[in-house]
């Protein structure tokens, strides 16, 4: 289980109740491509949290990799408006924070991400843990 915050280019606050959604479906629609199951997803005007659970043969950086680059290029397609924001079209900054998540620590960090920009943080997704079928 990973917790990634993905911090959008230059802080820009884009995320609002028209566009926010669009976040969720996006990543529900990636856990049927990929080995990656989210947990939790919150958003805050200017980054996302997601709370996910992945295979271990996936690296932090490939699950970052799929999902910045797959919430990047579709939302710009249902959202091209916000590009207006954004020089260069790129949604995300390059970077982004992950940490690892214990069974132990998993409250801890779902209450940590649940109180991050109160109160502009709103939660878009909350699911179970789940096991992975090989």
């Amino acid at each position: 289980m990973y917790h990634f915050v993905c911090p959008v280019k230059y802080r820009r606050k884009i995320f609002t109740s028209g566009n926010e959604t669009t976040i969720k479906e996006i990543c529900l629609e990636l856990e049927k491509r990929y080995e990656i199951y989210f947990l939790e997803i919150g958003v805050d005007t200017d980054h996302v949290h997601f709370l996910l659970q992945s295979v271990p043969n996936m690296s932090p950086a490939e699950i970052a990799n799929a999902v910045k680059g797959n919430v990047s290029l579709q939302f710009f397609q249902r959202h091209p408006d916000v590009k207006i924001f954004l020089w260069g079209g790129h949604l995300w900054t390059s970077g982004y924070y992950v940490n690892t998540v214990s069974n132990a620590n998993i409250h801890t960090i779902k209450n940590y991400v649940k109180n991050q920009g109160y109160p502009e943080y709103k939660q878009l997704h909350r699911a179970q843990l789940a096991l992975f079928n090989h």
